[in-house]
Parts: structure tokens; C-alpha cells; sequence
């Protein structure tokens, strides 16, 4: 569900690095829970972190206490502190989950810093026709000429209103499809597809999908988990409808005995780059050495791939700002224009 609450990245970074950090000198996860719950802040957060410290003192392990939080926390997190407890590596899992989230908060931040501007233009560029609409709308009460901005009857605190209700609407509806992006809902998968084949936002988001997946399968296959789980897991991790419709085809394959070149090949929905460093990888017998390799490669790629992004972002705001004020002038030069030709003899 849209609404239901789910940890934050940054909570989620922060959590796997002092847990990692309190289990490697060797402190009990049972005291460590305790802290946690000590310093939780956020009634959601606290109520789950109270949930996995009441589990772990009933005897249960993380992983037995993580079924408690419902989807609160994400698959991969589960899968992988399950693979970390079975293998006796979690401190070092959990540090390699900090690890990628802290990069997953540094390229947010990166594209914020960079968007900010433009989008504080596009909101004063908003305010100023919202301003209008309605200045313009009481001089027209006065004068008796009124001037429609937008040329959609938009005029004085009626027009007003109803521009303030669409701009809110679209931009609810905006951060809706976003967060649901995030959770991987089944009806964004369409709009996901369509992205990609966007001139130059494709192939900015195919590689940032990219740097999730080949992260994900370094962190997975080096935990020692099973491949097919493995697989599902860092396809799901990618968070691109394009690869995780790829799940189940790969997962046959694999299990048919196809080797992961083969199975991730037979899809034709990777790149080539991709394949021939995973192909190496299987013969080589160093998945896991390869995967960290490629990871860091497309790390470096998606940084690249954020600064397209942004580039891209802020023309589209510049685009829509430059729309509205031609907009603008042009009904006010044909209000003037109009003025004109009424007062002539």
C-alpha cells in the first residue's frame, strides 16, 4: 500500500552501521536491540524497533524477529541478514548493506542539490501566475476589463482557487506515482518501461538500475546464498520494471541448469557490457570479485548517469517556466492590443 510506512534509507543506513559496528566488539544483539529502541526516534520507527528487541528477548533470532515488522523493512534487508546469521558473517553483511545504502543517500543527495534551483524557479514561476490571476481579476471588477492570464477563465479569487486545487492536484499526483515507484507497485510498471526508452533519460535510469543490480548480486552471492535467490533478490533490487520482469525467465533457466550468462543472455534485456563482464565472472570462477568490480563501475556510471538527469530536469522546468510567461505576455499584449482598439475613434 501507498500509505503504509516503511524505514527511510537513512534510517536504514544508520541502523546497519551501529549494529555492525556494536556486533563486531562483540556486544550482544539482545543489548544492542535495547540501545536502538533507546535512541529510536519516529512513533514507526520505535514501535518496530520495540518489536525487534521484545522478539530477540523471547529467544528468537534477528531473522525470526524481522517476520514481526511486516514489510517494514525491505526484502533484500531480510534476505540478507538471513544469509548473514546462516553463514555467521552479519556484522560484515550488515556493513556491506550500510556501505550501499550511504551510496543509495549520497547520489539522492547529489540529485537534489542539483534540481533544487530549478524547481524553486518553476514555484515562483507558479506563484507569480497564481499572483496574477487574481490581481488581475480585481483591477477587472474595478475597471470592467478583465484579462484572463491562462485563457481558461481563470480570474480573480474563483480563479484563483481552482488554479491552486489543479497546480496541489498535480503535484500530489506527481509525488504519489514517485513513492510508488519506490514500492515497486504493479500499476507503475508501464510508466517504468516507458522511461526507459526516453532519449536520454533511458539510458540515464537503465544505468543506475544497473549499479542496484550488479551491487546487489555482489552483496548476495558473497553472502553465500542460494543463486535463484540470489537472482530474485538483485533483480528486485534494480527497482526497474525492464529487469524484474526478467525474474522468473532466469529463474527457469537456472534451474533447468542454464549457467547465469546464459539465463541473463537468453532475455535480451541486458547490456552487452554487462553480460560479457558476468560471463567472465562465471568463467573465472570470482562472481563475486567481479560483480564488487562492475558494481564500482557502474556506481561511477550513475553518477554520470544523475548529472544527465538533472541537466535534463532543469531544462524541462526552464521549458515549462518559459511556456507560462510566453503565455502570459501574449494574453496581456492582446489585452492591450484590445484596449487599444476600443478607444479608437
Amino acid at each position: 500500500m501507498i500509505g503504509a510506512s516503511r524505514i527511510s534509507t537513512k534510517q536504514l543506513e544508520g541502523f546497519c552501521r551501529r549494529l555492525a559496528m556494536c556486533l563486531e566488539a562483540g556486544i550482544p544483539l539482545r543489548s544492542v536491540m535495547a540501545r536502538e529502541l533507546e535512541r529510536a526516534s519516529g512513533a514507526a520507527h520505535r514501535r518496530r524497533v520495540a518489536e525487534l528487541s521484545q522478539a530477540i528477548k523471547r529467544g528468537a533470532s534477528f531473522t525470526e524477529a524481522l517476520e514481526f515488522t511486516d514489510d517494514y523493512f525491505p526484502d533484500l534487508f531480510h534476505a540478507t541478514v538471513q544469509v548473514g546469521e546462516e553463514t555467521g558473517r552479519l556484522p560484515e553483511t550488515l556493513r556491506d548493506l550500510a556501505d550501499h545504502y550511504e551510496g543509495q543517500l549520497r547520489l539522492r543527495r547529489r540529485f537534489l542539490g542539483a534540481i533544487t534551483w530549478p524547481l524553486i524557479e518553476l514555484a515562483i514561476a507558479v506563484f507569480v501566475i497564481g499572483f496574477l490571476i487574481w490581481i488581475l481579476g480585481v483591477i477587472g471588477e474595478s475597471t470592467g476589463h478583465t484579462v484572463d492570464v491562462l485563457g481558461l477563465g481563470l480570474v480573480g479569487n474563483r480563479g484563483l482557487a481552482i488554479y491552486s486545487t489543479l497546480v496541489g492536484a498535480v503535484a500530489v499526483a506527481l509525488l504519489m506515482v514517485i513513492h510508488a515507484i519506490q514500492r515497486g507497485l504493479v500499476w507503475t510498471k508501464p510508466i517504468q518501461r516507458l522511461a526507459l526508452r526516453l532519449p536520454g533519460i533511458g539510458k540515464a535510469l537503465e544505468t543506475i538500475a544497473l549499479a542496484r543490480l550488479a551491487w546487489a548480486l555482489n552483496l548476495t552471492c558473497n553472502a553465500g546464498m542460494d543463486v535463484r535467490r540470489a537472482i530474485r533478490l538483485s533483480l528486485a533490487a534494480a527497482r526497474n520494471a525492464h529487469f524484474t520482469d526478467q525474474i522468473k525467465p532466469i529463474e527457469q533457466q537456472v534451474a533447468a541448469g542454464a549457467s547465469l550468462y546464459d539465463a541473463f543472455s537468453s532475455t535480451q534485456a541486458f547490456p552487452n557490457d554487462f553480460l560479457d563482464s558476468l560471463n567472465a565472472a562465471e568463467q573465472s570462477g570470482m562472481v563475486v570479485e567481479s560483480m564488487a568490480r562492475l558494481s564500482r563501475q557502474y556506481q561511477e556510471q550513475a553518477e554520470a548517469a544523475l548529472k544527465v538527469l538533472t541537466t535534463l530536469g532543469g531544462v524541462a522546468v526552464w521549458v515549462v517556466i518559459a511556456i507560462i510567461i510566453i503565455l502570459a505576455i501574449f494574453r496581456l499584449f492582446s489585452f492591450y492590443v484590445g484596449m487599444i482598439h476600443q478607444n479608437l475613434p
